[in-house]
């Protein structure tokens, strides 16, 4: 007789209780998660309201070597009665969260998620914008730090909003994701670095494929959350022909699935038709009761934005984006973003002042 098993004389009954040990383990364990969770936001939220009370005494602004004497003073006197966390720097660092992170609102909503390393990652940002966008994204993606540190390392923020070209639609995205949702723009971006693929010099389609499915596990944190492998090479027969669509996923938020096709070469008109069909077959074969249409994304190694635009694939659920095998050079990656914006600005000046003159 095991150890988990209990025979119960007076009844003759044998009880197996290792089904019970697991539930009380599992209680156990989700408890002191919870504990630890609360913990460290309520070790955080000291953080923000210490940084704000020195904040309020302005030691770090504008008064320089006075100010930093008193801080240093009240620094020696935390540190001899709480601990080294509450060192010079580290108050420091507690005084840029609050002016960082100003609404208490907002940092107590993303504290459900985000511990006190989370902000350290973020506190290095100098936009503003792009803060915010890694907060709420790590918050709804529930992304570790090291992950927080890996997406901002790959420049997603640009990268996003590269394919954005304006604040404007950024701001509105990070709004969506605190009210709870989440849309195509926001799930979707471009480029997408796929330099963890180790893909040097000259390379087929299928190489492209090879490396994906082997690397899939970092496609998929490269694609974001929600996505889930459901495919390779999904034939569909339409007619007399059979066509292999190369990379078929779903999206459990969006609730619909995603075809990928894979080019080697930058992306062209004709590609379109090729993806419609594939949507239309799928919308019509294989998708299931609740879902949405299917959408697809033409992963390509280049495109130009204006035939793009002029194609207005967004009415026919299709997306194009780049891939890089390799990051290009920051400044580069910088310059482009600025551009984009400076164009969106510009767009979005024309269009108001083309409505004020139709008044």
């Amino acid at each position: 007789m095991t150890k988990s098993t209990v025979i119960r004389q007076q009844s003759n009954i044998t009880v197996d209780t290792s089904g019970i040990l697991a539930d009380l383990r599992e209680l156990i364990h989700s408890a002191r998660l919870r504990v630890a969770t609360s913990a460290n936001a309520e070790q955080t939220l000291l953080y923000w309201r210490l940084g704000k009370r020195i904040a309020f005494e302005k030691l770090t602004d504008g008064r320089a070597e006075y100010g930093k004497q008193i801080l240093a003073t009240l620094s020696q006197e935390l540190v001899a009665e709480f601990g080294n966390g509450f060192s010079y720097s580290a108050l420091t660092r507690m005084v840029r969260f609050t002016e960082l992170f100003p609404d208490e609102k907002i940092v107590v909503s993303l504290l459900q998620h985000l511990g006190w390393a989370h902000f350290l990652a973020l506190l290095p940002i100098k936009i503003s914008l792009a803060r915010e966008f890694y907060a709420e994204m790590c918050r709804v993606e529930r992304w570790s730090v090291r992950t927080l540190r890996k997406k901002i390392g790959g420049m997603l923020y640009e990268r996003t909003a590269l394919s954005k070209n304006t604040e404007a639609v950024i701001k509105g995205e990070i709004e969506n994701l605190r009210d709870g949702q989440m849309t195509p723009d926001m799930v979707f971006r471009d480029p997408y670095l796929l330099d963890f693929l180790g893909l040097q010099g000259a390379f087929s389609e299928k190489d492209l494929e090879n490396a994906i499915l082997r690397e899939m596990e970092k496609f998929l944190l490269e694609l974001g959350s929600g996505f889930s492998f459901v495919a390779r090479q999904k034939r569909m027969s339409v007619g007399k022909d059979d066509f292999c669509l190369d990379l078929l996923f779903y999206h459990r938020f969006l609730r619909r699935l995603v075809a990928i096709e894979l080019k080697l070469e930058s992306f062209k008109p004709a590609h379109i038709g090729q993806m419609e069909l594939y949507l239309r077959w799928l919308d019509k074969y294989d998708r299931a009761a609740g879902e949405e249409s299917p959408i697809g994304i033409i992963l390509c190694a280049g495109s130009d934005a204006e035939q793009v635009e002029l194609l207005q694939l967004d009415e026919k659920s299709i997306r194009v984006a780049e891939y890089l095998t390799e990051l290009p050079p920051i400044e580069l990656l910088r310059s482009r973003l600025h551009f984009a914006i400076e164009l969106a600005r510009e767009q979005a000046a024309r269009i108001e002042s083309e409505a004020d003159g139709g008044r």
